[in-house]
């Protein structure tokens, strides 16, 4: 499978869990392309086709998508349209501390944005210990079944 790993990150938070989610694939046989959405080609790569798009986003202003990701999202309409919704898998790292409400919000957004049919990951800051890389592996293995078969 072609996978294809998108990202905002402020902090680095979302950056790692890009990364082990990007590396989690990899071991799993699938070729992997990882990219910041700040890239100047990210949104011409997205526009390719790819059988996932895993998109990840830190939270920013109440529950809102940081301007970088928006770039991409309108660059990438822009370029090839929405891809299709059940090819769309979306990460999030936020901090509780802000409001459950607000709480990985530009991740649901954007799962909604795209009408994903898949659960979207939360990960609390950081991602750290044996509980978070097995959230992260078991919800990059569920997304990337094949489109049509569920865990």
């Amino acid at each position: 499978m072609d996978v294809l790993v998108c990202y905002a990150s402020l902090s680095g938070n979302t950056r790692e869990v890009a990364r082990q989610v990007s590396a989690h694939c990899s071991a799993r046989g699938h070729r992997v392309h990882l990219m910041d959405v700040d890239d100047a080609q990210a949104a011409a790569t997205a526009a390719q086709p790819h059988d996932r798009l895993l998109l990840g986003c830190w939270t920013d202003n109440a529950g809102r998508n940081p301007a970088e990701m928006k770039r991409f999202v309108a660059a990438l309409h822009d370029i090839a349209g929405a891809p299709p919704a059940e090819t769309v898998a979306v990460f999030g790292t936020g901090e509780t501390q802000w409001g459950l409400e607000y709480y990985c919000g530009a991740a649901h957004r954007l799962a909604r944005h795209f009408g994903s049919p898949h659960p979207v990951l939360e990960i609390e800051q950081m991602p750290h210990g044996p509980a978070d890389t097995r959230a992260i592996h078991l919800w990059t293995d569920r997304v990337l079944q094949p489109i049509g078969v569920t865990a």
